[in-house]
């Protein structure tokens, strides 16, 4: 077990660049199992989930070169079989491998996802989809078996989603690419990382149109091969302007979309964080006084939850009570635990809700990660402390989402290292 330990530092300067998003990229490997040819990807961030979804594939015959941060794939050898039940185990993500694969086999059996510890996450409007879609879908022994009648293939359709999902809605999308038949979408996710991908297929030939929240979709059995760059990670770029305000230091932060963090930057204008916004880049400056704020997450474009957390952190350093409301994961609150052993006062009044009193010192503890936006939080807890070593225990939940995240903080002058 890998771990981060954390020494209080000078403020923080310089410049951090962010990565490819990792919600994208993960949809868009998936989405290569589509295409005949060979997919080129750039901007893929070399993390620890990107590296199970090529796993996952490499089992089924697919191929993958990576120089850099460009990713080639072949699916000249994928062969019709089940994605391997241990590593979806351990990656949420895997679920969007039912569209591509019952598409193009139709026919795919997975066992419920695993990841993160941020609350259920069930796959049941991924259920409802398929349903939908005309696909018989039963669970037997812990797992899902997808089956697509071949009578049903030319039937247009519609997909309404009860809740707004980004997982369901990208895997109707994938499903929908080799369909030839309309398949209409209500409701369905308008995050960044779906426009993306939605880019990705149209790419490949995908006929695709939005109407606010209604898509409609009109593959076809023959997509091109794709060229195409992943958008920056605005959860990266969040985290990286989150940190900045926090440890009350000036960061420029290159490589971004700032228009994908505009709930984000209305908030930092709210409790008085200074900022300058350009084409690709927010530059953070020293922000003596913070005021206190009520945050809730919300699907795009609202407040992201992958957000919450670090927000958290911030929070302990405005002046007077923020609140926080998480309306997407049940258990995404049990960093606030990690907090308050390093000095925190927070009244945590359900999973869903607390409160954050401030402004208040932060120490260094031993801590736990929890899971990745929790790791990533606690990160910046430890930079922000004022006395003591902080450890963060379970380095590999960070590395699921952070491409050499230590490297990168070093390089702006965090004093942290990595320890086995």
């Amino acid at each position: 077990m890998a771990k981060f330990k954390i020494l209080p530092a000078k403020k923080l300067s310089g410049v951090i660049p962010v990565y490819g998003a990792k919600n994208a990229a993960i949809k868009m490997i998936a989405g290569s199992l589509l295409l005949k040819g060979e997919t080129i990807l750039d901007n893929i961030p070399d993390i620890l989930d990107i590296q199970k979804i090529i796993r996952i594939l490499e089992k089924l015959g697919v191929s993958f070169h990576r120089d850099g941060h460009r990713l080639k794939i072949s699916t000249q050898n994928l062969r019709p079989g089940d994605p391997d039940p241990k590593l979806v185990s351990e990656i949420r993500a895997s679920v969007v491998l039912v569209g591509p694969l019952l598409s193009r086999f139709s026919s795919v059996n997975l066992p419920h996802p695993g990841g993160c510890t941020i609350g259920q996450r069930p796959i049941d409007r991924h259920l409802q989809a398929f349903r939908h879609l005309g696909a018989d879908v039963d669970e037997t022994k812990g797992y899902y078996h997808f089956q697509m009648p071949e009578t049903i293939k030319n039937r247009p359709v519609k997909v309404k989603f009860s809740e707004i999902s980004v997982t369901a809605t990208e895997n109707v999308l994938l499903f929908g690419a080799l369909q030839e038949r309309l398949i209409e979408i209500e409701n369905a996710a308008l995050e960044p990382e779906v426009i993306d991908l939605i880019e990705f297929l149209k790419k490949a030939g995908v006929e695709i149109s939005l109407n606010g929240r209604r898509m409609a979709i009109r593959g076809r059995r023959n997509l091109s091969p794709v060229k195409h760059r992943v958008i920056p990670d605005r959860i990266e770029a969040g985290t990286f302007a989150i940190l900045a305000a926090a440890t009350k230091s000036s960061l420029k932060i290159i490589g971004l979309i700032p228009e994908h963090l505009e709930n984000l930057l209305d908030k930092f204008q709210k409790m008085g964080v200074q900022f300058e916004r350009g084409g690709d880049f927010l530059y953070i400056k020293k922000s003596p006084r913070l005021k206190a704020l009520d945050i809730a997450t919300a699907p795009f474009p609202g407040f992201p939850t992958d957000l919450q957390p670090p927000m958290g952190v911030l929070l302990t350093q405005a002046a007077g009570i923020s609140r926080l409301k998480e309306n997407i994961f049940s258990n995404r609150l049990e960093y606030l635990g990690e907090l308050q052993k390093m000095g925190a006062r927070i009244k945590i009044s359900s999973s869903r809700e607390a409160k954050i009193y401030g402004p208040k010192e932060l120490n260094g503890d031993k801590i736990e990660s929890l899971d990745l936006r929790a790791g990533a939080t606690l990160l910046i807890a430890g930079l922000t402390a004022k006395y003591g070593e902080t450890v963060i225990n379970h380095a590999e939940n960070i590395d699921r989402g952070y491409e050499k995240i230590e490297e990168r903080l070093q390089n702006i002058g965090a004093n942290i290292q990595r320890v086995q």
